[in-house]
């Protein structure tokens, strides 16, 4: 019994890493926006690979504000959370509170079932860049990669979106080496929740040929304010990046 449970974990993940070398899109941050992302871009039809480096995804959604965990969304994100089965209470002013772990655990479960595969304890290590853009991903272990000298692989993709959050990690590997345009100041303003709710959508960009920028990333990655435990605009940022990737 014993050793048929490690042959089927073995076997069934190494298949599903294997399959992970070639995707459409690379998802670096299983936050609410990377998931989003993965949801859309799956169910579209695209091969979708999705990082993250701690044990469980779901990013800065779980704690809510100060460990009190509910979240508010906005009007216009409900669709989002419609779409994912996520339920939520009007609490006034245009504005609804949803459960923090209900929505983790939903936007994952809908990036899932869409056919998005999700790789966690898997650490974002570096780009692969080739004829001036990006084309893949360096990964390795968590708690090894950074750790250990221990060589990684890479997992190539039509496109690597950068959903890592206040990091801005993929962001950060291109701007140490002077690639980045100047325009990309990789520092967040102080909090505005109206105007970074709106800046975390509006600016969506491929900052990097081959390489995008979604949620926290791109409030980091272009100096705009932060906004609090409103996750509205963190949900159609997500969405603004498939549909740009889309798009073509």
């Amino acid at each position: 019994m014993e050793t048929s449970i490690s042959r089927a974990i073995v076997e069934n993940y190494h298949r599903k890493l294997s399959d992970c070398i070639e995707s459409d899109a690379v998802i670096a941050g299983a936050g609410p926006s990377g998931l989003v992302a993965a949801a859309r871009l799956a169910a579209a039809g695209k091969r979708v690979t999705v990082l993250e480096k701690r044990l469980a995804p779901g990013g800065g959604i779980w704690g809510g504000a100060m460990g009190m965990n509910d979240v508010v969304v906005q009007d216009e994100a409900l669709p989002v959370l419609a779409a994912a089965g996520i339920r939520s209470r009007a609490c006034g002013g245009g504005l609804h509170v949803a459960d923090s772990a209900e929505l983790a655990c939903g936007l994952c479960l809908a990036a899932l079932r869409a056919g998005a595969v999700l790789l966690n304890l898997t650490l974002l290590e570096d780009l692969c860049l080739r004829g001036g853009r990006v084309t893949g991903v360096v990964v390795n272990r968590t708690r090894i990669g950074d750790s250990l000298p221990v060589d990684p692989i890479v997992l190539s993709a039509a496109a690597v979106i950068d959903a890592t959050g206040h990091e801005a990690a993929a962001v950060q590997l291109l701007r140490r080496r002077g690639l980045l345009d100047p325009a990309c100041v990789l520092q967040e303003a102080p909090m505005d929740a109206t105007a970074g709710e709106a800046f975390v959508v509006e600016r969506v960009a491929e900052v990097y040929p081959g390489l995008w920028a979604t949620g926290m990333t791109v409030t980091a990655t272009f100096g705009g304010p932060r906004m609090g435990p409103i996750f509205g605009g963190m949900l159609l940022s997500g969405a603004r990046v498939a549909e740009l990737i889309l798009r073509g």
